[in-house]
Formats: C-alpha cells, sequence, structure tokens
C-alpha cells in the first residue's frame, strides 16, 4: 500500500529546506511576548522551522493594528535572539486595506517588515496578492532591488494565478522559489487550476494556507455527509482526527506541499505532527476529492 505523504524536507531555493509543516503567525496576535514565544519554541521543536507571517496579520483574532503580528514576532526575537538562527524567516507584503493591492512600493514595505522583525534580512519575501494595476516588470524591479541589497535571499508569491506568475518571472533575472495558495480538503482549486502544475514545473515550493479551512476541517459541522462519511472511515481506519487527517491529505499531493499550521494552541501545534503518521493512498486522496466536490471524476 503505498503511502502518498513524504515526511521528508522540502527544498525553498536551492539553498534552504523546510519541514513538511510549517508554523503561520495570522493568529500570533493580542497576547505577551512570553506566550507568544512559547507558541513559536513548540512550532520549532515540532519540526517547523518555517514561520510564516505578514505586514497585515494584526487585523484580526484580535489584533488591533496593521503590522501587529510582525511586531509581537520581532519581540520575541529581541528576547529571544538564538531563536532567529533556528527558522527559515518569512514575510509577505503588498496588501494595503483600503486600496486593497500596491506592488509598486514594495521596497517601502519591505523596510517596514524588517524593522518590525527587528532583522536585517528575510529568508523569503513573497507577494501576498498579485496587484491589477502594477505592471510586473516594476513589481520585478521592486524585488530584484530587494535581493541586490542583501534583504531578501528567496522571493515568492501568493495567491496569483499561473499566468500572474509567469508575467513577473518573464521580468525577473532569477527564479521564484514558492507559491502560497489556499489548499485543503475543502479548497481543491490549485489541483486543477494549474497552480499546482504550475509549481511542479518549475520547482516551486508549495507552501498551503489554510489546511483546515479556516477551522471547517476540525469537525464534521460543515462538512457534506458523503465527505464526513469518507473522511470519518480513514480516520477510524488510521486512529486520527479529522484535524490530523486534513492535515496528511494536504500532503499527499506530488508537489510535496507545506501545511501551514495557525493554531495558537501550544498542544495543537504539536499533535499537528501527527499527520506525518498518517498513511493516505491513492484511493484514499481521490475518495475525499471527489466527496468534497460531490461529483465523481470522468
Amino acid at each position: 500500500m503505498q503511502n502518498l505523504i513524504s515526511s521528508q524536507p522540502r527544498n525553498l531555493g536551492k539553498e534552504m529546506q523546510i519541514g513538511p509543516l510549517g508554523y503561520g503567525c495570522w493568529r500570533l496576535v493580542a497576547m505577551s511576548a512570553a506566550d507568544a514565544q512559547a507558541r513559536i519554541e513548540t512550532a520549532l521543536t515540532a519540526g517547523m522551522n518555517l514561520i510564516d507571517t505578514a505586514d497585515v496579520y494584526g487585523l484580526d483574532w484580535g489584533g488591533s493594528a496593521f503590522g501587529e503580528a510582525e511586531a509581537l514576532l520581532g519581540e520575541v526575537l529581541r528576547k529571544a535572539p538564538h531563536l532567529r538562527s533556528q527558522m527559515i524567516l518569512a514575510s509577505k507584503g503588498g496588501i494595503i486595506p483600503g486600496i486593497p493591492y500596491d506592488s509598486a512600493n514594495l521596497i517601502g514595505a519591505c523596510d517596514a517588515s524588517l524593522t518590525r522583525l527587528g532583522v536585517e534580512q528575510l529568508d523569503l519575501y513573497q507577494i501576498h496578492r498579485p496587484d491589477l494595476l502594477t505592471h510586473p516588470a516594476e513589481t520585478a524591479r521592486q524585488l530584484e532591488a530587494l535581493k541586490s541589497s542583501g534583504k531578501v535571499r528567496e522571493f515568492g508569491i501568493s495567491n496569483h494565478t499561473p499566468s500572474q506568475v509567469e508575467a513577473l518571472a518573464a521580468h525577473l533575472p532569477f527564479a521564484l522559489v514558492s507559491h502560497q495558495p489556499e489548499y485543503s480538503a475543502l479548497t481543491l482549486a490549485p489541483m486543477f487550476n494549474g497552480v499546482f502544475d504550475q509549481c511542479m514545473a518549475n520547482n516551486l515550493c508549495v507552501l498551503a494556507w489554510s489546511p483546515l479551512a479556516g477551522g471547517r476541517l476540525a469537525d464534521t459541522t460543515h462538512l457534506s455527509d458523503t465527505l464526513a462519511g469518507v473522511m470519518a472511515e480513514i480516520c477510524e481506519r488510521e486512529n486520527t482526527d479529522l484535524a490530523t487527517l486534513s492535515l496528511a491529505f494536504c500532503l499527499a499531493h506530488p508537489s510535496n506541499p507545506v501545511a501551514i499550521v495557525g493554531s495558537t494552541t501550544p498542544a495543537r501545534i504539536s499533535a499537528a505532527t501527527q499527520a506525518l503518521d498518517v498513511t493516505l493512498t491513492r484511493q484514499d486522496v481521490y475518495d475525499i476529492i471527489q466527496a468534497s466536490q460531490g461529483v465523481a471524476l470522468p
């Protein structure tokens, strides 16, 4: 019985490797630096060396300001500077609430992120969402300037279509290394819209956000009876719970996604690693896909 889940590290460009699970800081707000540090340390101990944040994080989950999550993580790194060397630090920019997107000023956005985080360099910087009103040549110029300054090691994109990625890549003198789409058993679009295909063709590391669909995959309340039944059967066989199975589903694609864990509960962060012990066969994954879509594949 072939297991489609790989627990091996993922390549992020040519020089960095990250674990199959990463830690997302969207909810890392409205808490003390000590509490935030405890969560970061729990994630790192669990092998989640990718620590993913963004400048816009801070306006949800009890946060009160743009940049709050970065500022809190920065406070953690100032109090515990040894943690920086244990992580691949990633942030995102380009969302400006009220505008809503601006990729013509990514240099300023990245500089502000570096200041809030209290670091001189990001390992990965991603364009959070595509700016429809900035020519990709200008976006590329911004990224090239950040790379030549040494402020960013590698670049990626998030929530882009394949054609938007191609347009940007055509103007860059270096390769993009990652794409961060939403992907879960309830959000299957990257499998069908060309995103995963492009990532596999161009060695883009897939960083899957919201693998639990915003919590909807933590229990059966929001699932169709068919999907709930299929997943419950696999859970029973694998002696696991729905949340763990949902993380495992995200890992069971040949693009080898990294599932971004966003919980702020230390026990749940640690428990996420149980997804690496789940066995999912080709039949299992296709059963979940078809149950999620509500129709059989042709």
